[in-house]
Formats: structure tokens, C-alpha cells, sequence
């Protein structure tokens, strides 16, 4: 945050303005005589800061008894954590008991608009932990906030200041949500449409189908075939060059490794971390996959998979498929999505889990007619791309709302008041 604030804004340490306490709950935390599910509302760390409104949920609920040794936090009262997930910031919106990992601001001088001051909480905070070390606060004592310094604004502009990032916070919230309900919709779809099909072709339209059979991959409608994957896709796997060799590295040839994990789950995978050169893949098992192919992750991440757009390579932690004529790659993409739990629960190892190739090489899946996994697929991307979109506008919205905070709360932008 800047050194440098209008000249009609005042700097104060948060001890200065506001008094504070830890929370507290009767131990040991596991006894069942302190909890009731139609006790009081009971803040914990994981109810502070999942959204960005100023806010805070309530999964647990205590006993008469547990309550008269915790600390009572009236409506309005401001809260942030204070270890584990340091910084997350509300303004508690009922009457609460709070845990000891959160601090409690109370008697917040009457200049001060609490919803400004949870955000300059928020903003302090998240410089905060970034300077301790691990960054982790364990403290916090009087001393330590005496050194937590707060810039003021005139109440009015400090009104219009957190109006201002409250709405935006709104819309980001608003956002989410329609994501999370999207990611549900998608889902239920996997399951129905990759079990049940569309249904066959009747002239323009497809009836649903009515005659399902037993297979090895579970119940599935009687005109689809149950096969070997390796039947209907070209099964490949990958390596990884030797390191010590500095020719085999850094030659624009795209290697998908567990470097790339994060990118994995997203449809597809454009670009890797890391790249090897021609040398590479000549003097190494390493293989160049067409674009196209269908990656997953074998350990490490098992069962994140993702449809490469160019020609890439991949690590021996990979497995790749080229689709033939009767399987459509984003049929097989998606249908590895649905099974990943089971890929996660048959990887073996103590250490590092991983799945055998001999597994892949049995691995049997239901292939509809190619026509009807093509309108599977394309309804599933249409509700992806649908998300993609929402996640994008997250993402602008988060940086707008940073940008926001930057300015506002140092004064760099003034606000106009009505």
C-alpha cells in the first residue's frame, strides 16, 4: 500500500481504533457435550472468507453448556483469522460464538464505517501474513497491531468506498454461483447422456432408448458395444529425456508433464511448462502424439486428462490415445472425466499411486454409434464452453475488484459523493 495519502486522510494503528479478543472454545474440541444442532451458531476459520461478500456461513452449532465458555460475538461484529487461513475477513451478519483462531474487533471508533474497516482488515492482513515467516501469524498481540497501520478517509468517502467494492464483490459472488450450478448441470449430464445415450436416430428426432444390457462397464443401451479401448484408439504412452543431456531440452517441442497438472480437467491442453527438442525424442521413448489425441495422467494426479491442440509429447506418468474411425476423442475425453473417481481408487502404490499399463491395456468402454457420441459430446462442450466463459469473467471481475482496492483504499482514485 502506498506511503502517500490525501492530505485529509488520517493513518491510525488498528490497537488505536478498535479493541480486540481472541475467540475461544471449552477443550478438548471432540467432547459431544458442547455441540447441539439446535444450539448457537458457532464461527470457525473454513466460515470465514469462502465468498468475497463480508459474510460469514455457519456449519457448526453449539450446546447451552459449550457456549457459556466461548466468547460471544454480537451482529456487525468484525472477525478475521487469524492462523491456518490468515486473513479471511467478515462482518458477521447474526449473533455468534467464535473460535479461538479468529480475532474479534469490538468498539471500532464511531468515524469508522465497519464495512471499510473489514476491508482495510483484509487488505492489512494479506500484506501481513505475506511478511511473517511461513507465512503463518501464530500472535497477535496489542504490540503487533500497534504496527498494523490503517489509512482514513472522511466516513462518507469510506461509506462509498465499500459500497463501491461490495457491489463488485456481488456480481463476483453472483458469478460463482452461476459456475458452481453449471459444474452440477455438467455432472448430471456426464452421468446420464455417457450411461443412457441421446437414444436412436427416428427420422429428425432421437427416441430415448427404452432396451439396456448388463455389461462389463455397468448397464448400458442395448445398441451400444462394449469393447476394448485399445480396439477403437491407438494406445501410446511417453518418457522423459535425460536431464543431464542440455541437448535434449529447451527445443519448442511441447512435453506434457506433471509440471502441467493444473492445466489438465480444462477440455483441452495447449501449451507445457517445459520443452524438449528433436534430439530428445530421438535419443528417448518419448513420442510425438497428434493433435487431437486424448493425454490422462496415470499417478500423481491420476485420472486429470485433457485433449492436446498441437502435436505434443508426454512424460512416462502419461498416457495418450489416438482415436480411430468409431470413437469420437471428445466421447473418450469426457468419458475419462466420469470414471475418474474409479481410476483414483484402483491406483496402487504406498507412496505414489499410480495405474499399471496392463490395466489400460484391458480397460473395456461402451462405444455408441459414432453419430450419437459426437451429439453427446457436443452437448457436453456447449455447457463447458458455458463455464469457460463464466470463468473468465470471474477472473476479470477478481482483477478489476484488485485494481479497485489499490486506488480506493489509498486514496490514489478519490471517490465523488452525491
Amino acid at each position: 500500500m502506498s506511503n502517500q495519502v490525501p492530505a485529509d486522510w488520517i493513518v491510525s494503528s488498528l490497537a488505536d481504533i478498535s479493541k480486540f479478543r481472541r475467540g475461544s472454545f471449552p477443550q478438548p474440541y471432540g467432547n459431544p457435550e458442547w455441540f447441539d444442532d439446535n444450539g448457537f451458531p458457532f464461527v470457525q476459520v473454513f466460515d470465514l472468507g469462502f465468498g468475497n461478500l463480508l459474510k460469514a456461513s455457519t456449519k457448526v452449532r453449539i450446546s447451552d453448556l459449550a457456549a457459556k465458555k466461548s466468547v460471544f460475538a454480537p451482529k456487525g461484529t468484525v472477525l478475521v483469522s487469524i492462523q491456518g487461513s490468515i486473513g479471511r475477513v467478515v462482518v458477521t451478519q447474526y449473533d455468534a460464538y467464535v473460535d479461538r483462531t479468529i480475532l474479534i474487533f469490538e468498539e471500532i471508533a464511531s468515524h469508522i464505517d465497519k464495512d471499510f474497516f473489514a476491508l482495510m482488515v483484509r487488505e492489512i492482513f494479506s500484506v501481513k501474513k505475506n511478511e511473517a515467516d511461513g507465512g503463518v501469524i501464530l500472535t497477535i498481540t496489542k504490540e503487533t497491531l500497534k504496527n498494523f497501520l490503517m489509512v482514513l478517509p472522511p466516513l462518507p468517502e469510506q461509506q462509498k468506498i465499500a459500497a463501491i467494492l461490495t457491489s463488485v464483490d456481488e456480481v463476483i459472488e453472483k458469478t460463482q454461483a452461476q459456475i458452481d450450478k453449471l459444474k452440477d448441470l455438467k455432472s448430471g449430464m456426464m452421468q446420464e447422456l455417457l450411461t443412457k445415450g441421446v437414444g436412436i436416430k427416428q427420422g429428425d428426432k432421437y427416441e430415448p432408448h427404452t432396451e439396456f444390457k448388463d455389461s462389463p462397464v455397468g448397464r448400458i443401451p442395448k445398441s451400444w458395444d462394449c469393447i476394448l479401448l485399445d480396439k477403437v484408439a491407438k494406445r501410446g504412452s511417453g518418457h522423459t529425456p535425460d536431464k543431464q543431456k542440455t541437448e535434449y531440452w529447451n527445443g519448442g517441442i511441447k512435453w506434457i508433464s506433471l509440471s502441467d497438472s493444473s492445466k489438465l480437467d480444462n477440455l483441452h491442453i495447449h501449451d507445457s511448462s517445459k520443452k524438449i527438442s528433436q534430439l530428445g525424442i530421438d535419443n528417448s521413448s518419448a513420442t510425438l502424439h497428434p493433435e487431437g489425441s486424448v493425454i490422462m495422467a496415470r499417478d500423481a494426479g491420476i485420472g486429470k486428462s485433457a485433449i492436446i491442440t498441437s502435436a505434443m509429447a508426454v512424460s512416462q506418468h502419461f498416457m495418450a490415445w489416438v482415436c480411430g474411425e468409431k470413437l469420437n476423442n471428445y466421447f473418450l475425453y469426457y468419458l475419462l472425466q466420469l470414471w475418474k473417481p474409479t481410476f483414483e481408487n484402483i491406483a496402487m502404490g504406498s507412496t505414489i499411486k499410480t495405474i499399471g499399463l496392463p490395466y489400460f491395456k484391458k480397460l473395456q468402454i461402451p462405444v455408441p454409434p459414432i453419430e450419437e457420441q459426437k451429439i453427446i459430446a457436443d452437448s457436453l462442450i456447449s455447457v463447458e464452453n458455458k463455464i469457460f466463459a463464466l470463468q473468465q469473467k470471474y477472473t476479470a471481475l477478481s482483477n478489476t475488484k484488485k485494481a479497485l482496492m489499490q486506488d480506493l483504499l489509498t486514496g490514489k482514485v478519490r471517490v465523488k459523493l452525491d
